[in-house]
């Protein structure tokens, strides 16, 4: 679990940063947003897997949201056009 570590930080640094830039898009920052927690979704459920979990059913849960999550944020990154 060493990667989890500090990633609360950096994912807020990251936030910030982009709530900050006011030429960004409010739907392709939400985008962005909900791509990166379907990659951690997907990536927790996936460790939990391959170290054979016993609770494989929170882990589904995990993999489906995360995987929703991860496809909507691609979908709004990609069809939002820039206003710049």
């Amino acid at each position: 679990m060493g990667f989890f570590i500090g990633l609360k930080q950096k994912v807020k640094y990251f936030v910030l940063l982009l709530l900050n830039n006011n030429h960004m898009n409010v739907k392709r920052t939400f985008g962005t947003i909900l791509t990166i927690l379907g990659i951690i979704g997907l990536i927790y459920a996936g460790y939990g897997f391959v170290n054979h979990s016993q609770n494989t059913r929170g882990l589904m849960v995990y993999g489906i949201i995360g995987l929703i999550f991860f496809v909507s944020g691609i979908g709004l990154v990609k069809n939002t056009k820039d206003e710049s």
